[in-house]
């Protein structure tokens, strides 16, 4: 019996050792703590103008190293973006404008003029697209909109149709996965208000797919612009889809997640969409949209009708820019992230496949980020400047210096 006694102790030891063993496989799994650390991985051709461009932009060619403890993850990036969007977001000052189209609604978007002068000597408008749902009071946005003018750049950010809380809807529809009106308006405002200007075309996300397709569809949309940035988009809506209903990188939850923040911003116009004005939504699609559980059942039940699309399919074929991006001319980085939760890698042979046919296109994909996180720092607290906007403006940067100085013959950025 003594013997007995005497050996519990040692075995509650090993139970112990067990268990302190198990919780630490467990986080470093989870945090991803033994994965290393890399320059994003770039595809592009071997022109006068990608030398330039990796030469004046070496953050692209440099290793991404995020914060030690939880960077590695790319669900604590995504999900610190998602909660706090940035630390220590600034204020910047803007003006919003109001722009009436052509069906009744109102588009917006907030000005923000340069707090310098740009390093080219010319004027250049950054036009900004946010993700799905967000708009310019969004911290992230907040901190490149930031940054951006203190480097020089005037900043137009539209506000997703229907996304800021404050501001009512003027007709029964609001933004969709790939409508440009608002962003095009907001376009030929600047263009028309700065006839100098030069533009730079960003966006983010949700974003991301807006512009590439904004600038495909007409050759006019490319003139004045030097640029396009795109970070964190999929590129292919009826791809996606399949890949949103997999448990895989918990896609399923964050699908999950994001359509109950779709089915808010709905509800909150609902008086409008589903009013006595609305001819496109009846009480059914009301009742459809309580159950929704998915993004695919909201945009069959409400938004593809917006635009009188008959099928699912037929919104995602119509509104994904995979159908116009290779119509773009001028240099275009796409940039995406291994550890994307919401983005699954058998999107990313898009970009892939496009910078290794056109010589315009850069791709770099980042080892960690999550979904528009890229935050850095050393250990545990991140820096309030990401590198998702720190390569944006080098790149922006980097085009401007080749507009300046391009050698005779060289890449033409105008088509």
């Amino acid at each position: 019996m003594g013997s007995v006694l005497d050996t519990m102790p040692a075995m509650f030891d090993g139970m112990k050792l067990a268990a302190v063993a198990t919780v630490l496989y467990v986080i470093v799994r989870c945090l991803n703590l033994k994965s290393p650390t890399a320059p994003p991985d770039l595809t592009y051709q071997d022109t006068t103008l990608s030398h330039f461009l990796l030469k004046s932009c070496p953050i692209l060619t440099k290793e991404y190293i995020p914060p030690l403890l939880w960077g590695k993850s790319g669900h604590l990036q995504t999900a610190l973006y998602g909660k706090l969007g940035r630390v220590s977001s600034p204020h910047p000052f803007g003006l919003r404008k109001y722009l009436p189209m052509q069906d009744g609604a109102t588009a917006t978007f907030d000005l923000f003029e340069p707090l310098a002068d740009n390093q080219s000597g010319e004027d250049v408008t950054m036009v900004i697209c946010p993700g799905i749902g967000n708009h310019s009071e969004k911290h992230y946005i907040r901190t490149f909109v930031d940054h951006s003018q203190k480097q020089g750049y005037r900043c137009a950010v539209l506000n997703h149709l229907g996304a800021l809380p404050n501001i009512e809807l003027t007709s029964p529809r609001m933004f969709t996965y790939g409508c440009t009106w608002e962003f095009a308006a907001m376009v030929g405002f600047i263009k028309k208000t700065y006839p100098q200007t030069k533009l730079i075309v960003v966006g983010f996300s949700l974003g991301g797919n807006i512009v590439c397709k904004f600038l495909g569809e007409n050759r006019t949309n490319q003139e004045r612009v030097l640029c396009c940035v795109s970070v964190c988009q999929g590129y292919s809506a009826l791809r996606a889809q399949e890949t949103f209903l997999q448990w895989d990188q918990c896609r399923r939850f964050y699908n999950f997640l994001m359509a109950d923040n779709m089915k808010k911003i709905i509800l909150s116009h609902r008086g409008v969409l589903f009013g006595v004005g609305s001819t496109k939504m009846v009480d059914a699609d009301l009742s459809r949209l309580y159950t929704a559980t998915s993004l695919m059942q909201i945009d069959d039940n409400i938004m593809r009708k917006f635009h009188g699309h008959n099928s699912l399919k037929e919104y995602y074929e119509k509104e994904s820019c995979v159908h116009y991006i290779h119509n773009i001319n001028v240099p275009l980085l796409l940039v995406n992230s291994g550890d994307d939760p919401l983005v699954h890698n058998s999107l990313l042979t898009i970009p892939r496949t496009l910078a290794e046919k056109k010589e315009n296109v850069v791709f770099a994909l980042t080892l960690h980020g999550g979904h528009l996180g890229f935050f850095e720092g050393a250990v545990l607290f991140p820096q309030p400047l990401t590198w998702m906007d720190k390569v944006i403006v080098g790149y922006a940067n980097a085009i401007c210096q080749w507009e300046k100085q391009k050698p005779p013959g060289a890449y033409c950025l105008y088509y």
